[in-house]
C-alpha cells in the first residue's frame, strides 16, 4: 500500500508540474528568438503569432505564421498559416530555458508559386542570406535541421509573377521530410490534389540546398499522375487548342544544371489543334528529355508516340522563352496503319468529307515542327498508300469525268497512293505537288490550300487512264499520254464542290479536235472554242468559270 501511495503522489506531482509549467515558463519569450532563426534560415522575413507550451506533446504552438515573399515577386505572403507547431526538447527549455526545434508542422498552410517571364520562381531566392555571418548574440538560436518538417492540407497556388490570370490551384497538399539539413540529403515525399480533379505523389530524395537558388538543388524522384487535366493544371496554354487528361508515371533526376526526366504517359480526349474535338481512343507517349535549367531549354531525345498499332518518333529541342515555348523538332512515322490513326483525325481538326472515313493502308510522315507552341508550323511530305476512303465516291463528285468515263460506280474511293508536300500553319495549310493515284480513274495532280475554317482552293488535273478513258475522252484526245481534265476544289473539306476549268481545258487541247467535234453536237451555232467551253461546262453540271 506504501508503495501504491508513493507511485500515485509521483504521479500526481507530475500532472501538477504538466498543468503548472506552462503558466511558469513564459514561451512567448522566444518568440523573437524562433522569429530571428527562422527568418536568418530562409532569407525571409518571417511573423509568428501568441505562442502556447505543451509539455505533454513537447511542443510550442503558434497561432498564426507568415513568410513573405521575394519584393521582387510580390508584396503578399509567400506562406501563410494558420496554426504552426513546432517540436522542442522539454528538459533544456524547463532547466535552460534554451529552444531546440525538433520538428516543425504547418496546418493548412497556403502557399503562393510565381514564376517570372525569365522562368525563375519566387521560391528560388529562399535561403540566399543565411551564409552571411551570423552575430555573436544570435550563437545559441538553432538552424533549421530538425527530424521531421511537415505540410498538412495545404494549398498551393501557381501563377505567372505580375498577372491578372486566375491561378491553378491545388489542393490537400502534404509535405513530409524527415532528417531535414540544409547541408545534405533527405528523404520527402508530396501528395495533392489537382486542379479539375486528379491526384499527384512525388517521391525521394532532395538536397543539399543550393543556397544561391532553391529550384536548382540536386533532386532525384519517382512521380506519378493521375488525372492530370492539361488545361486546368495550368501545364498547357488554352490558345494551343491541346486538351486533355493524362496519367504519368516516371522519374526525375537533377544535379543542380540538368533536369533529367523521362517515363510514359497516356493521355484520354486528346485535342490538338484549336478546332479539334476529342479523339476517342487514348494515345501513349514513352519519353526522355534533358533540360538545361540554366539556359531554360531542353532536348527530347525519345517521344514515341502510339495510337493502337501506329506508332510515330518525335525528337528535337525547345526553348522557354518567356510565357511561351518554342519548338524545333521532327516527326517521323513510316507505314502507320490507318484504322488505327482514324480515331485521331477529329483531334489533329482533320475533316473528311461529310460521311466519309478513311479504311485500310497505310500512312507516313516525314515533318519539321517549329515555333512557338501556339503558333506552331509543320513542313514536310506525307503520303497515303493502299486505303480507301469510304462514304466518298470521287468519281461522281467529279460529274464531268463521270459522264466522260462512265466509271461512276459504287460509293467508295479508292486511293492507290497520295503524296503531297504540306505546310500546317495558324494562317491554314498549304498542300503542293498533290499527287493521286485512282485505279478506277487514273492521276490527280495539283495544288491547294485550305482556309484556317475549312475552305477550299485548289488547282488540279486529272490524267484518265485504263477504263476511264473511253466515249468522249478518246474523241478529245484526254487520256492517256499527255492527257489531262484541269478542274477546281472548292467548298469545305467537309463539302466538297468540283468545278471545272473550262478555260484552261480549251487553252491546253480544246481548241482542236474536241472542240469541232463538239461543235458538231451542239449544232455549229457558236465558235468552236466557246462550243467546247459549253458542251464541257454542262458534263460538270456547273456554269463555266467566270
Amino acid at each position: 500500500m506504501k508503495a501504491l501511495k508513493i507511485v500515485g503522489i509521483v504521479i500526481a506531482v507530475l500532472l501538477l508540474i504538466v498543468i503548472v509549467l506552462p503558466f511558469l515558463i513564459n514561451v512567448n519569450s522566444f518568440r523573437p528568438k524562433l522569429e530571428s532563426a527562422l527568418t536568418e534560415a530562409l532569407g525571409r522575413e518571417v511573423k509568428v503569432g501568441n505562442l502556447s507550451l505543451s509539455i505533454l506533446s513537447g511542443s510550442v504552438s503558434a497561432e498564426d505564421l507568415s513568410i513573405a515573399d521575394d519584393p521582387a515577386f510580390s508584396k503578399d505572403s509567400f506562406i501563410r498559416a494558420k496554426s504552426l507547431k513546432v517540436g522542442v526538447e522539454v528538459m533544456p527549455l524547463i532547466f535552460s530555458k534554451a529552444l531546440h526545434v525538433t520538428d516543425i508542422t504547418l496546418d493548412k498552410p497556403e502557399i503562393a508559386l510565381l514564376r517570372d517571364a525569365s522562368g525563375k520562381w519566387n521560391f528560388s531566392s529562399l535561403g540566399s542570406k543565411s551564409e552571411a555571418p551570423k552575430p555573436a548574440s544570435t550563437s545559441s538560436t538553432p538552424d533549421l535541421s530538425v527530424s521531421k518538417l511537415d505540410v498538412k492540407d495545404g494549398r498551393l497556388s501557381v501563377n505567372r509573377a505580375n498577372s491578372s490570370i486566375k491561378p491553378h490551384v491545388y489542393d490537400n497538399v502534404d509535405i513530409s521530410v524527415r532528417d531535414f539539413s540544409p547541408k545534405s540529403q533527405f528523404p520527402f515525399t508530396i501528395t495533392a490534389n489537382l486542379p479539375a480533379g486528379g491526384t499527384t505523389k512525388l517521391e525521394g530524395k532532395a538536397g543539399p540546398i543550393n543556397s544561391a537558388d532553391v529550384s536548382a538543388s540536386p533532386i532525384e524522384a519517382q512521380i506519378s499522375v493521375k488525372g492530370l487535366d492539361l488545361i486546368a493544371s495550368g501545364f498547357v496554354d488554352p490558345s494551343t487548342g491541346i486538351a486533355g487528361v493524362a496519367d504519368f508515371d516516371g522519374t526525375l533526376n537533377s544535379d543542380g544544371h540538368v533536369l533529367r526526366t523521362s517515363g510514359t504517359l497516356k493521355a484520354a480526349k486528346l485535342k490538338l489543334a484549336v478546332k479539334g474535338t476529342p479523339a476517342t481512343q487514348p494515345v501513349g507517349v514513352k519519353y526522355a528529355t534533358d533540360f538545361d535549367l540554366q539556359k531554360q531549354s531542353g532536348t527530347l531525345t525519345q517521344g514515341d508516340v502510339s495510337l493502337g498499332k501506329a506508332l510515330a518518333k518525335l525528337t528535337g529541342t525547345y526553348q522557354s522563352q518567356g510565357e511561351s515555348t518554342i519548338l524545333n523538332m521532327k516527326l517521323n512515322a513510316d507505314g502507320m496503319p490507318v484504322d488505327d490513326l482514324q480515331a485521331m483525325l477529329p483531334a489533329l481538326g482533320i475533316i473528311l468529307p461529310s460521311g466519309s472515313k478513311l479504311q485500310g493502308g497505310t500512312l507516313s510522315v516525314n515533318v519539321g515542327i517549329t515555333g512557338p507552341v501556339d503558333k506552331l508550323v509543320i513542313v514536310g511530305p506525307i503520303r497515303l498508300s493502299q486505303t480507301k476512303l469510304a462514304g466518298f465516291n470521287l468519281s461522281s463528285k467529279m460529274s464531268a469525268i463521270s459522264a466522260l468515263s462512265g466509271s461512276q460506280s459504287g460509293s467508295d474511293t479508292s486511293i492507290q497512293n497520295l503524296s503531297t508536300d504540306a505546310r500546317v500553319a495558324p494562317e491554314g495549310v498549304r498542300t503542293q505537288n498533290i499527287n493521286l493515284t485512282i485505279p478506277a480513274l487514273g492521276t490527280v495532280t495539283g495544288n491547294g490550300t485550305i482556309s484556317p475554317a475549312g475552305g477550299l482552293d485548289y488547282k488540279m488535273n486529272a490524267s484518265l487512264s485504263g477504263g476511264a478513258v473511253t466515249g468522249l475522252t478518246q474523241l478529245a484526245g484526254i487520256g492517256g499520254k499527255g492527257g489531262s481534265i484541269p478542274f477546281f476544289i472548292q467548298g469545305t473539306t467537309s463539302d466538297p464542290r468540283f468545278v471545272p476549268d473550262v478555260q484552261g481545258m480549251v487553252g491546253s487541247q480544246l481548241k482542236g479536235g474536241l472542240g469541232g467535234a463538239l461543235g458538231g453536237l451542239t449544232g455549229g451555232k457558236s465558235p468552236a472554242g466557246n462550243s467546247a467551253v459549253d458542251a464541257l461546262g454542262g458534263l460538270f453540271g456547273k456554269k463555266k468559270k467566270q
